[in-house]
C-alpha cells in the first residue's frame, strides 16, 4: 500500500508537470493501485494526445518506482524505469550452475535478439496456441449449477488476495464465448489450452455429473474445431472442488480416486473431439503453497499435509492417465504439466546448493514419473513418507506419458547466505542457507522475475538430457506488464513482444539442438485473475477492462499472429 507521504510525493512529481500540460491534475488517479489509473486519468483530461502520452508515461515510471499497490516490493528504480540499460551478467562472469548443479558454458554470447532466417521456420505442424484456466477466466462461480471451488472460498479471506480480489467475474469467459472463440481465431492459433472447471459438472465432487456444466464445454469444444483451433485440455488447474477440499483435499488419499473418477465424466463427454489431454497443471504449485506455506488456495501450513498431497496428486495423475487410456485408446496424448526450476548458482561454490533448490521442485516431481521412485533430498520432509506411499503406486504414477508439458517463466539466482542480506539479495523459504539473486543488468517483469531467454535455451537441453525421448509441449511461457490503453485506444507492450522473441527464439534454437518440442502455449490469451496477484499483474495477449470487459488486442498479440502465421519469429529490422 501507498503511505500517504508517498503518495504526496508523486502527486508533487506530476503537478510539476502542470506549467507543460496546461492542466490542473487532480490527486485522486495517483492512488490508483494500478496502472488503470494512468489510462482512467487520460479519459478524463482534456489534454492533446502527445502531452497526455508524455503524462502517462511519467506516471506509470513513478507509480512504479514508488510501488504503488505492490506491499513489500523492493525493487529498484533502476529495474523498472531503465529497461534499455541491459547489461548482461555474462560479461562479469562466464560460468553458470545449471537445474543439476554442474558449472554450464555462458550462452549469452549468442545474443538474445538474432534474427530468425529462412531456415529457422519451425517444423510444419507445430502447434502454436495459448492457454489459460477456468477460474482465471470463467467467473459466474453460482450459474447453472456450478457449486464453490476451493479458490472461491479462499479468495474470500480477509487479505488472501491483492486488493481483495475474488474470481466472481474474472473475464466473463463464460457469457462471452463467441467473442473469444473469434479473438482466438484472429489470431490464428492452432491450439487452444484450457481447464475444466471440476465443480461446474461435478457439483458434489463425486456422483451425479450436472448437464449444464457439461453443455458450457461441449459448446467450447465445438466452437474451437469450428474454427480449426485444436483443443488442448487440462483437467484441474488447482480449482478443487470445496466439498471435497472439507474431505480432506489432495492430502486425503481418496482424492486420487475421485480424480480419476472425475477424468473419466470428462473424457466420456468430450474424449471423441480432443485429442491432446493434461492432466495436473504445476502439482508442485498445489502442494507446496496451498498446503505447504498456505499462500495459495486451501491455505493450509502443514509439512505433513503437503507430503500426502505430493504423493496424492502424483497418484492421481497415473490413475487418470490409465482411464483415459483405457476410455480413448492409442489416438488420444496424454500428458501432465510440470513447472520444473531452474536454479542457476552465481558462484561455483554455490553449485550443491543450487542442484539440491532444483532438486526439491523438478526431481521430487519428475523422477517417479519417469523412474517409479522418489529422489533422496536434503530437506526430507519434502518427500512422501512411506506410510502414504502403497505397493504399486509408484508403478500407477509413472504410467507412460505421451509427452511433458513445461511451464516456464524465469530461471532462479541463488547463492549461500551471508550473515546480512546483500543489494538484490531475499530469503528462500525452507532454506536458511540460501538466498535468492537478483543480479544486475537484468530486465524484470511485473511480477519481479528476471527475463532470460537464453536460460530458457539452457534449462531445455537439460530437460531433453533428463527426459530422452520423451516430446515436450511449452505449456505455459510469458510476462507481466503494466499494460494500459493509450489516447488511440491501442494497448503498446513491447516488453512482452521482446519476451516472446526471446523466448520463442530460445525454442527454435533448442529444437537446432536436437530438443524435441512439439508445441508452444503462450500465457495467457487473456488478461486474467492472477491469483494472490488478484488483477494487478496483466499477462494477456488480449487487454481486458474489467469494468467493462472490453478486449482489446495487444501489440504481442498481433506479433504473436504473425509468428504463428509465418510458422517463424519475425526477424529484426
Amino acid at each position: 500500500m501507498a503511505t500517504g507521504s508517498t503518495s504526496a510525493s508523486l502527486t508533487a512529481a506530476l503537478v510539476g508537470l502542470e506549467p507543460f500540460c496546461d492542466v490542473t491534475l487532480d490527486s485522486s488517479p495517483c492512488r490508483s493501485s494500478s496502472a488503470d489509473g494512468a489510462a482512467q486519468f487520460l479519459d478524463d483530461s482534456r489534454m492533446d494526445g502527445h502531452r497526455a502520452y508524455v503524462l502517462c508515461i511519467l506516471y506509470l515510471r513513478c507509480h512504479a518506482i514508488l510501488g504503488f499497490g505492490q506491499s513489500g516490493d523492493k525493487r529498484s528504480a533502476r529495474q523498472h524505469c531503465l529497461p534499455w540499460a541491459h547489461l548482461r551478467v555474462g560479461e562479469r562472469r562466464t560460468r553458470r550452475q545449471n537445474w543439476q548443479g554442474h558449472i554450464v558454458p555462458d550462452h549469452r554470447s549468442a545474443g538474445r535478439y538474432r534474427t530468425m532466417g529462412m531456415d529457422d521456420r519451425f517444423p510444419a505442424g507445430f502447434v502454436w496456441g495459448a492457454a489459460t484456466s477456468s477460474y482465471q477466466t470463467e467467473g459466474a462461480v453460482a450459474e447453472d449449477g456450478r457449486t464453490p471451488s476451493c479458490w472461491d472460498v479462499f479468495t474470500s479471506k480477509p487479505g488472501a488476495i491483492r486488493n481483495g480480489d475474488n474470481g466472481n467475474i474474472a473475464c466473463d469467459a463464460y457469457h462471452r464465448l463467441g467473442e473469444d472463440l473469434d479473438l482466438m481465431a484472429e489470431l490464428g492459433l492452432k491450439s487452444y489450452r484450457f481447464s475444466v472447471a471440476w465443480s461446474r459438472v461435478i457439483p458434489e465432487g463425486t456422483g451425479p455429473v450436472n448437464p449444464r456444466g457439461i453443455r458450457y464445454y461441449d459448446r467450447l469444444v465445438d466452437g474451437l474445431i469450428e474454427r480449426g483451433i485444436q483443443p488442448t485440455v487440462t483437467l484441474f488447474h488447482w480449482d478443487l472442488p470445496q466439498v471435497l477440499q472439507d474431505r480432506g483435499g489432495w492430502a486425503s488419499r481418496e482424492c486420487a480416486g475421485w480424480f480419476a473418477d472425475y477424468a473419466e465424466v470428462i473424457a466420456e463427454a468430450l474424449g471423441d473431439r480432443v485429442a491432446r489431454w493434461i492432466t495436473l497443471n504445476e502439482p508442485a504449485v498445489v502442494a507446496n503453497h496451498g498446503y505447504r506455506v498456505g499462500t495459495h488456495a486451501p491455505g493450509l501450513a502443514d509439512p505433513a499435509l503437503a507430503s500426502a498431497a505430493t504423493h496424492h496428486l502424483l497418484l492421481g495423475h497415473g490413475l487418470a492417465t490409465k482411464r483415459l487410456r483405457s476410455l480413448l485408446g492409442p489416438s488420444a496424448s496424454i500428458g501432465i504439466t510440470l513447472d520444473p526450476l531452474y536454479a542457476v548458482a552465481l558462484n561455483p561454490e554455490d553449485t550443491e546448493l543450487a542442484a539440491e533448490l532444483a532438486a526439491g521442485k523438478t526431481d521430487l516431481y519428475l523422477q517417479p514419473l519417469l523412474e517409479a521412485t522418489y529422489p533422496t533430498l536434503q530437506r526430507d520432509e519434502l518427500v512422501p513418507t512411506p506410510s502414504v506411499v502403497d505397493r504399486g503406486d509408484l508403478d500407477t504414477i509413472a504410467e507412460p506419458v505421451d509427452f511433458l508439458g513445461v511451464n516456464f517463466y524465469d530461471p532462479v539466482f541463488v547463492a549461500r547466505r551471508k550473515q546480512n542480506l546483500g543489494r538484490g539479495e531475499s530469503r528462500l523459504a525452507g532454506y536458511p542457507n540460501a538466498v535468492i539473486v537478483h543480479p544486475d543488468g537484468y530486465h524484470v517483469t511485473g511480477m519481479d522475475w528476471i527475463v532470460d531467454p537464453d536460460s530458457f535455451h539452457s534449462f531445455l537441453l537439460e530437460l531433453h538430457e533428463r527426459a530422452p525421448g520423451l516430446p515436450i509441449y511449452i505449456t505455459e511461457n510469458g510476462r507481466a506488464c503494466y499494460d494500459y490503453v493509450d489516447p488511440n485506444g491501442e494497448v503498446h507492450d513491447p516488453e512482452r513482444v521482446d519476451y516472446l522473441r526471446g523466448h520463442i527464439g530460445a525454442v527454435r534454437r533448442a529444437m537446432h539442438d536436437g530438443v524435441d518440442v512439439r508445441g508452444y502455449f503462450a500465457w495467457s490469451l487473456i488478461d486474467n485473475f492472477e491469483w494472490t496477484e488478484g488483477y494487478s499483474q496483466r499477462f494477456g495477449l488480449i487487454f481486458v477492462d474489467f469494468g467493462t470487459q472490453r478486449r482489446i488486442l495487444k501489440d504481442s498479440a498481433r506479433f504473436y499472429a504473425e509468428v504463428i502465421a509465418s510458422n517463424a519469429v519475425p526477424q529484426l529490422g
